[in-house]
């Protein structure tokens, strides 16, 4: 008797974004990619997800060795660098310490970048949370730009594929979580509407 296949490996890599801070496990973006592809007939088990809320790139990379994770999973997402731009980081390091994620990203999907998504960071300089604390939105939407466009030409330039689900959060600054901050499930199934296409092709 022939096994059934097994499903297909999902594996989410960031910080408060990718772990659903303030929303619940089943709300969390892969989660409900997950749930998406399902129902596209894409046999895709539950997630591995390593993020943690606050993280920065290196810190991601710290998480990931702790995790010992081991290849090859079919997709893998990567979404990462809005702690870095929050804390005042700079772009060089996000570039070269980015890069090395991405890296890694590949080498967990077994060297096939095109299984790779990257995710563009949102931005939290139009939520309630950045009014609050007085922050200049315009210098924030300004940095996280140069971010996404950083983490966009690496991705692209190494074969893996880019989701740009910033424009979503700039349309959309209502719909956030309780804290003032964070997306709320509805603006994450929004974003899963912009990732699930590309996942498909990804996994053609």
């Amino acid at each position: 008797m022939t096994a059934a296949p097994s499903p297909l490996r999902l594996l989410a890599l960031g910080d408060s974004y990718t772990i659903g801070e303030a929303v619940t496990a089943a709300e969390r973006w892969p989660a409900l990619l997950a749930q998406r592809l399902r129902q596209a007939g894409v046999d895709v088990g539950e997630p591995q997800i390593v993020a943690v809320t606050g993280w920065t790139t290196d810190e991601l990379a710290q998480g990931m060795d702790a995790a010992a994770l081991l290849p090859a999973h079919d997709l893998v997402t990567l979404q990462i660098g809005v702690n870095n731009q929050y804390r005042g980081r700079g772009l060089d390091e996000y570039a070269v310490q980015f890069g090395a994620l991405l890296k890694r990203a590949i080498a967990l999907a077994g060297d096939r970048a095109g299984r790779v998504l990257v995710v563009s960071i949102p931005d939290w300089g139009v939520t309630r949370f950045a009014r609050e604390q007085g922050r200049d939105p315009a210098q924030i939407a300004r940095e996280l730009d140069d971010f996404n466009a950083c983490a966009r030409d690496l991705a692209e330039g190494r074969g893996a594929r880019f989701v740009d689900i910033t424009p979503i959060s700039r349309r959309h600054p209502e719909l956030v979580a309780g804290d003032g901050l964070h997306p709320s499930a509805e603006q994450y199934a929004r974003w899963v509407e912009a990732i699930a296409p590309i996942a498909r092709e990804a996994l053609r």
